[in-house]
């Protein structure tokens, strides 16, 4: 199970997280009042799924010993378009002497990656 813990004290809106290795900050932009010392919780949210998309991707090819140099992942987040619905579009450049086949391949991979899952099933948020 992932754990978070987050702190805010009396910072406008600087909050400190720490996990059980590392300690990060989440912040607002100064035009919303924040300090700007670190991306907004949307923008966590956004990473999770780009940094988790690109290690489930770079894990596979690996295994495979496919020549893949890189992979980009760009992931915005809507929340506007739909009302009562988030759209999450994620666009993904992979980079290397791959053909059309392996490529596929690592796209259908791409989409197996543990936040993609969580964050396209139901989901509970328990107080």
């Amino acid at each position: 199970m992932s754990k978070v813990n987050a702190s805010i004290k009396t910072n406008t809106y600087k909050t400190t997280l720490i996990t059980e290795g590392q300690t990060f900050i989440a912040d607002e932009p100064i035009e919303l009042g924040g300090t700007d010392l670190g991306p907004t919780p949307k923008d966590f949210l956004a990473a999770a799924l780009a940094s988790c998309t690109a290690i489930t991707v770079r894990m596979y090819a690996n295994r495979k010993e496919w020549p893949l140099e890189d992979i980009i992942v760009d992931v915005s987040i809507d929340t506007e378009s739909k009302p009562g619905v988030t759209i999450f579009n994620k666009k993904i450049e992979l980079i290397g002497d791959l053909d059309d086949k392996t490529k596929q391949r690592l796209l259908q991979i791409a989409d197996k990656c543990p936040v993609n899952k969580i964050l396209s099933q139901p989901i509970e948020i328990l107080k």
